[in-house]
């Protein structure tokens, strides 16, 4: 068995971040395209941690968990305004949220 290298772990990263985008364009459920950013966002955390292993530097892992701690930022205002809409719009709908125009 060999050991995992530098494309094992892009090729896991654009996996993710390719499912994270075809979630984000085909669906219309605003809390699954919300699951789906925070996907794409977690694989570019991979790529980074990738690179950081490649070469030998802490700068990716740096980047990685300042990632995650604006992601954590994200999601609870995403989620406060999503439970808000969803409360003023009775749906999760992301088409019904163009009403909210006016």
């Amino acid at each position: 068995m060999g050991t995992l290298t530098t494309n094992h772990f892009l090729f896991l990263s654009a996996a993710l971040f390719i499912i994270g985008m075809m979630g984000v364009l085909t669906r219309r459920n605003i809390l699954i395209i919300f699951m789906c950013v925070e996907l794409m966002t977690n694989a570019v955390n991979v790529t980074l941690v990738a690179f950081a292993r490649e070469t030998n530097t802490l700068y990716g892992e740096g980047f990685a968990v300042f990632i995650i701690a604006i992601a954590a930022a994200e999601a609870a205002v995403g989620l406060a305004i999503i439970l808000a809409l969803s409360r003023r719009v009775a749906s999760v709908d992301a088409d019904e949220f163009n009403a909210l125009r006016d």
